[in-house]
């Protein structure tokens, strides 16, 4: 029995830098995954058909961000010769998938979709949905079939868009031919981390907001933020007993420190937990645990910088591994797209058959 190959789809919107949310959220689990050497084929999408869907209105923006996102990827360890990094826009048999898969899902369905509803509702969009935007869910699965992941990391937010796609898989299977891969769910294996709040104590980092520490970001602009983020507002006097659940700053802590910085930077205490005790009870401030956030921070976020600046300097070869990685993947989606169209009986000229018999049926009445 031939073996089944592993295959991991994943990647983001470029609508702006990559911030800390997203590190926690999907990059450095995608980077652990690349070198685990457990997959034969890691695809890693930058999505800016999807992020035209709600910026058709400012493609440029999506244009300058393309290089932003790439840079992001290559710094926190994303290695080309591992993972084929691609443009979605540059692969046309995306678009031609989703028309197909269009016909196989109705317009009730779409909007029973939990993210579709939430989403819409961020946006604003509930009088005016624009379509490609409305129909995203079909275009997630053209995106996943296409290169027949198995595997498609995302958070549980985005769980019902993976159901969608597992149906549309099932009802084309059912219809035509056994062709396309039902993907499975990899869930964060680190539940406290499965979203980081702002940076201002909101529910979510964004750019509009300004409340994002970004991958980007020099260590002063870090220190800064982190300095000056929302805490326990009820913890005015360090003798105050604070606020753990729901603080940012322990959050993030929860995130990113390890029992090793206690011993470099905080020997005070022996974890996080010891930690969290004693700001409970009082007579632990802000500033203390502020600094202490600060310097875990930087210590992980410096390598990440120190490899942008490298990257930064050579340009084109960023625009080089796209096109590479683009050329690749547009192959392998084209491989299933032939396939997509067999089962659909829409492969004319190459069905031999078809015409051999439509020739046979004409010779006979004449």
């Amino acid at each position: 029995m031939e073996k089944k190959e592993k295959i991991i789809l994943t990647g983001d919107r470029p609508t702006g830098r990559l911030h800390i949310g997203h590190y926690v959220g999907s990059l450095k689990r995608r980077v652990e995954l690349q070198n685990s050497g457990e997959f034969d084929k890691i695809f890693i999408m930058i999505a800016d058909a999807q992020a035209l869907t709600d910026n058709a209105d400012n493609p440029e923006k999506v244009r300058q961000n393309i290089i932003e996102v790439a840079l992001d990827y290559l710094s926190c360890g994303l290695d080309p010769a591992k993972s084929t990094m691609f443009i979605q826009s540059q692969i046309a048999e995306l678009t031609e998938l989703s028309f197909y898969y269009m016909n196989l899902v109705t317009v009730a369905r779409l909007q029973r979709n939990p993210t579709v509803k939430a989403e819409i509702q961020m946006r604003d969009f509930e009088a005016s949905i624009p379509v490609g935007f409305f129909t995203y869910p079909i275009s997630q699965a053209a995106d996943i079939t296409a290169f027949k992941a198995t595997i498609v990391p995302v958070g549980e937010d985005q769980m019902p868009m993976i159901e969608q796609t597992r149906e549309i898989v099932r009802k084309f299977n059912a219809t035509y031919d056994e062709v396309l891969v039902e993907p499975d769910i990899l869930l964060p294996s680190n539940k406290s981390c499965l979203r980081l709040p702002g940076t201002d104590g909101k529910a979510k980092m964004s750019k509009s907001l300004n409340n994002c520490i970004y991958l980007s970001d020099s260590e002063a602009e870090i220190k800064t933020k982190i300095m000056g983020m929302y805490t326990d507002p009820n913890h005015l006097k360090v003798e105050d007993p604070g606020q753990v659940d729901g603080n940012p700053v322990f959050i993030y802590l929860d995130a990113f420190s390890r029992p090793e910085h206690f011993a470099k930077y905080l020997p005070d205490y022996e974890n996080l937990d010891e930690l969290k005790t004693h700001y409970s009870r009082g007579g632990l401030g802000d500033v203390k645990v502020k600094k202490f956030l600060n310097a875990v921070m930087q210590e992980e976020l410096a390598p990440i910088r120190t490899r942008r600046k490298e990257f930064e300097k050579d340009i084109p070869e960023i625009y080089n591994i796209l096109k590479k990685g683009s050329d690749e993947a547009r192959r392998v989606a084209s491989n299933t797209l032939d396939e997509v169209k067999s089962a659909m009986k829409i492969n004319y000229f190459e069905d031999v058959e078809l015409i051999k018999e439509q020739a046979q049926k004409y010779t006979s009445t004449n």
